[in-house]
């Protein structure tokens, strides 16, 4: 698996009041270390590419589940309203290695998901949703959403692509 040189941080979501901060959903566990002035921040696709011009964060801070952003050189509202669904990605130097049993969210899609050594299906992506996040993973040519949390989700195998879980009783039905 090829390493992706940015890593998604950060989804846009919206302008937020009339001075050009933005609201972003962030995709890290450590926003408080990522989301610090002076991090430049790109645009990039799923695989981590770029596909726009970076920007630098001036000030940041929580805000309910979200953080607002500031970015340097903009303060207009509309300037952050033409960038539509955007993910930004950090330079993966400048970020913490995942530990055992952690997996980067570009290396989610193509997994295994396994439950008691059976595989049921491979995620195709991995979804935000007002409850956390959901695993779609196809499986006999159907897709399932899978809760990607405890106590659903046992385990985490980075160098075997694999996410070992424990479904409730007929989710697979469904």
């Amino acid at each position: 698996m090829e390493e992706a040189t940015y890593l998604a941080v950060a989804r846009f979501r919206k302008p937020h009041g009339l001075k050009g901060e933005a609201q972003v959903f962030p995709l890290t566990d450590e926003p408080d270390e990522v989301f610090v002035p002076g991090r430049v921040l790109v645009p990039v696709d799923d695989e981590g590419r770029p596909t726009g011009v970076e920007v630098v964060i001036q000030k940041a801070r929580p805000y309910q589940r979200h953080w607002l952003i500031s970015f340097e050189g903009i303060t207009d509202r509309a300037v952050l309203r033409s960038w539509g669904a955007v993910t930004f990605g950090a330079d993966r130097s400048e970020l913490r290695a995942p530990e055992e049993g952690e997996m980067y969210l570009h290396e989610i899609p193509g997994s295994h998901v396994v439950q008691d050594g059976v595989e049921i299906g491979i995620v195709r992506e991995i979804v935000g949703v007002p409850g956390g996040s959901v695993l779609v993973v196809e499986h006999d040519g159907k897709e399932h959403l899978i809760p990607f949390r405890d106590p659903i989700v046992r385990r985490l195998d980075r160098e075997n692509r694999r996410i070992d879980v424990v479904l409730p009783p007929g989710l697979l039905d469904l």
